[in-house]
């Protein structure tokens, strides 16, 4: 049976959220000074030292003989991975700040291991009633936009193979109606966007459309989220096509990089 859908704590503490936060940078992107971090967060130099201090005490972080803050021993990921999720994080900063500025929603970049998805960027948009940021946060890759993106690029074989069945680390031990996902993934391959009708959480609808490496390889999902109440099907082409652009503008910045 699915898990219940992800919602808000009704009394949000402040302190944690930023805690989390800064370790979830951290562990994806490899090193942050303070002034990064504090940049990162919307707080002040000072209350970041003091979060940094807590995570280095805890073994969530350590820090060199440069004072940059990096993951430690309890987030420590394999170094292609931190280079991967750095490089386009980099890359797709500007591009996320873009579409916020054109369509006003959060936007998000997402990408897949095994059966879950992580978002390693985003930006939130202005409105007051919006979507808060997803950074750092993992999810089931079928509930969300960019999850179902990147599952679409598998064959029937890589398919069963994220969803044999028995225990996995890399997802949930609930999983999608194998044979509905493969339907819907087909479908989702020819349209070549997402949308995610409340899927990972209530009152939330994502549109996405893939991000590609030089050989046609989708690395990242990215995507608007927005409050359903705000959502007009109609805007919808637009937004694709808004995202599109964004898309193939990350896409010639990451071979650039290279």
């Amino acid at each position: 049976m699915d898990k219940p859908l992800k919602t808000p704590p009704p009394y949000p503490i402040a302190s944690v959220d930023h805690a989390l936060r800064a370790a979830a940078i951290l562990q994806l992107e490899g090193g942050a000074t303070v002034s990064q971090i504090a940049e990162r967060l919307g707080v002040a130099r000072s209350t970041a030292h003091r979060i940094l201090a807590m995570l280095v005490y805890r073994d969530f972080a350590v820090q060199d003989e440069d004072r940059l803050y990096r993951a430690g021993p309890v987030l420590e990921l394999a170094a292609h991975s931190q280079s991967l999720v750095s490089r386009l994080r980099a890359a797709a900063m500007p591009h996320l700040h873009q579409v916020v500025d054109l369509l006003d929603e959060t936007a998000n970049l997402t990408v897949r291991t095994g059966g879950t998805v992580r978002f390693i960027a985003s930006v939130e948009c202005r409105q007051a009633l919006r979507v808060g940021s997803r950074e750092g946060m993992v999810f089931p890759a079928y509930r969300t936009t960019a999850g179902l993106l990147l599952l679409a690029e598998l064959s029937d074989e890589e398919l069963d193979e994220v969803y044999a069945p028995g225990p996995h680390p890399d997802r949930p031990a609930d999983g999608p109606d194998p044979a509905r996902l493969r339907t819907e993934l087909k479908r989702l391959s020819r349209n070549g966007f997402a949308v995610n009708k409340e899927r990972s959480e209530r009152g939330l609808i994502a549109i996405g459309v893939p991000v590609r490496d030089r050989d046609g390889t989708a690395l990242a999902g990215l995507s608007v989220s927005m409050p359903s109440v705000r959502y007009d099907p109609h805007q919808l082409p637009a937004t694709v096509t808004a995202l599109n652009a964004a898309a193939r503008a990350l896409e010639d910045d990451l071979a650039e990089r290279r």
